[in-house]
């Protein structure tokens, strides 16, 4: 029995040591062996150092491990860290921090998203005598519960075939179905298509916030008839490759795709772009405990994995130090590139932290008529 007991516990760590199981899910099923107490300490030593990031599946679950993970661990001796690439929505956050069951200790997220989440004390704040603020390019990449190693914008693409006498240049042309005739593409969410619909009713980009929203679900409502709405960042592409749409708000990584698979015909714009942070929260009650905020202090610190995860996914590097290092012709793709970043709009993930709830039941109830 003494031997059976011991090869499942070799096996057992194994998998564990390769991220197939949970720290919470080797433990207990070492207590169901009633193994000895000898390996029991051994797993729980190996339990107590590896930390668990989750993503929203797909080449992210490589690109972290890769980029943020490994940096970690070689600097680390020791600490693992695992990929879950289970999808971390603010639901399960809330469930597992209730429940006191928390296996998280780092999550993908959105800066509206971890000041919601904040309030409701479901985050932990960021130890920034840890993590250094000058490792992110401006305030809004590190907030009060997260802080954003990688950065996307959501930009208007539109087709070149359509419009040979010249693109939209702002949301103003967005919106203008008399110069620019032909269906339109936002996302179903709030976010970016209020913040649009705000600068073409001519506010200013530099002062944009607050926004006026009324008003914005108005200009909204006046596309309601000449519009079609995506759902994901793969169906975004889809609307704009068979012409549904002639022009869109998407994210800067599917306008990429979608302007080198066409040889340019579908293009986008940097100008009015909304620059929006890759926030990552750490759940309270995180097991690794203050771990975490190394592993968030060394995403942020370390620059060139930051450059290999644009050049693998399309993530702008959001250390200030990063874009010296950007190979030139990855520069156009680039959202922090500083003369890309310099005609954006920095989205402010405060506001809609505390707006957004309202707000994007109001503009589905818009949209939906």
């Amino acid at each position: 029995m003494q031997s059976f007991q011991q090869d499942c516990v070799a096996l057992a760590l194994r998998r564990y040591r390769r991220g197939e199981v949970s720290r919470r899910t080797l433990l207990a099923g070492l207590a169901a062996l009633g193994v000895a107490p000898f390996a029991t300490d051994e797993a729980r030593a190996q339990a107590a150092r590896q930390l668990v990031m989750v993503n929203w599946g797909g080449i992210a679950n490589q690109g972290f491990g890769r980029f943020y993970g490994e940096p970690f661990m070689a600097a680390n001796t020791g600490w693992t860290v695992v990929q879950d690439s289970t999808g971390p929505s603010a639901g399960r956050i809330r469930s597992m921090v209730e429940s006191g069951r928390v296996t998280w200790d780092m999550c993908d997220s959105s800066a509206s998203s971890s000041n919601l989440l904040g309030r409701q004390n479901l985050v932990t704040k960021i130890d920034y005598s840890i993590v250094n603020r000058e490792n992110v390019i401006g305030p809004g990449f590190a907030l009060e519960y997260g802080a954003a190693p990688y950065s996307f914008s959501s930009v208007l693409a539109y087709d070149s075939a359509k419009f040979p006498q010249g693109g939209p240049t702002s949301w103003a042309d967005f919106w203008d179905l008399r110069k620019f005739p032909g269906t339109r593409l936002l996302r179903r969410d709030a976010i970016g298509a209020l913040d649009a619909a705000q600068m073409a009713l001519g506010k200013d980009p530099a002062n944009l916030y607050p926004l006026d929203l009324r008003a914005c679900l108005r200009k909204v409502a006046e596309l309601r008839r000449n519009a079609v709405y995506w759902n994901s960042g793969s169906e975004s592409e889809q609307f704009m490759r068979t012409g549904e749409a002639v022009m869109g708000q998407i994210w800067h990584t599917r306008a990429t795709v979608l302007e080198a698979e066409t040889n340019g015909r579908i293009k986008f714009i940097w100008p009015q772009a909304l620059l929006q942070a890759g926030i990552f929260v750490i759940p309270r009650g995180n097991p690794g405990g203050e771990m975490a905020q190394r592993l968030m202090a060394s995403m942020l610190a370390n620059v060139e994995p930051q450059v290999g995860l644009l050049q693998l996914l399309g993530n702008g590097p959001t250390n200030p130090r990063a874009a010296a290092l950007v190979p030139q012709e990855l520069r156009r793709k680039n959202p922090t590139d500083p003369e890309n970043a310099r005609v954006q709009v920095v989205l402010d993930g405060n506001w809609w932290g505390e707006n957004y709830q309202q707000a994007n039941a109001d503009f589905i109830d818009t949209i939906t008529g």
